[in-house]
């Protein structure tokens, strides 16, 4: 079996981290990988129904994070357990980072019982070759636990939550998190720094208020120099 990639794309709504994703899939298919573009929550035909109420239904907060992990369990199921034996390149805007930011950050929900429902949904599987054979396994590789699906390299687009404000300002309709007070989202955005100083070998911090020009020519640079590290 083949050892894929798996990239996440992590930031508050406003960051620009899903304009960018589309330039790192150019960036992978010009190099001849199969490429799959997905999301969280969602990503297949549950976890997208699972989104809508998470997105827009009021619920209790132990609710929320099992909707999330559930959503996840199927994702990882049917979609990035399975393009990554394929060999292909998963490229997810968001995944388990984002749970702890918001959940865990924003809603200040148990940080410690978010870790149990994360050591319960992504155990690798026992075919996962990446825990045998790949020499960039392990707490380097993944970062934290290495039993458990991580992405192998994650890109926080981190800005401040008053300038994602402004930029969201006349975007759209907002849904229930996009709706949240500043304060919520400077939780969030200290849920991410914490993550990323559980597990620092896996993540790339962006700074995101920089010009889009400027924001692409990071993230270009850092998915190439991670992949130039990567190679044996």
């Amino acid at each position: 079996m083949s050892i894929g990639t798996f990239i996440s794309f992590e930031g508050i709504d406003g960051a620009g981290k899903s304009t960018h994703i589309a330039r790192v899939a150019d960036l992978f298919s010009q190099a001849g990988r199969a490429v799959v573009l997905t999301r969280e929550p969602g990503g297949t035909p549950v976890s997208e129904k699972l989104r809508e109420l998470v997105l827009h239904e009021p619920m209790d907060p132990l609710t929320e994070a099992l909707l999330m992990f559930a959503a996840r369990r199927e994702h990882l199921v049917q979609v990035i357990e399975p393009a990554l034996v394929r060999g292909d390149v998963v490229l997810c805007d968001r995944f388990t980072d984002a749970t702890f930011a918001y959940q865990g950050g924003g809603r200040g929900f148990d940080w410690q019982v978010l870790g149990a429902l994360e050591r319960m949904v992504q155990q690798r599987p026992i075919q996962d070759p990446s825990s045998v054979s790949d020499p960039h396994a392990g707490h380097d590789r993944a970062g934290g636990n290495p039993s458990l699906r991580q992405p192998d390299l994650t890109v926080w687009f981190d800005l401040d939550p008053l300038i994602a404000a402004q930029r969201l300002a006349s975007a759209r309709v907002p849904d229930k998190f996009e709706s949240q007070p500043a304060d919520f989202f400077a939780a969030v955005r200290a849920g991410y720094a914490r993550r990323l100083a559980e597990m620092p070998s896996r993540f790339a911090r962006i700074d995101a208020a920089q010009a889009m020009e400027a924001v692409g020519a990071d993230v270009t640079r850092i998915v190439r120099d991670w992949l130039h590290r990567r190679a044996p």
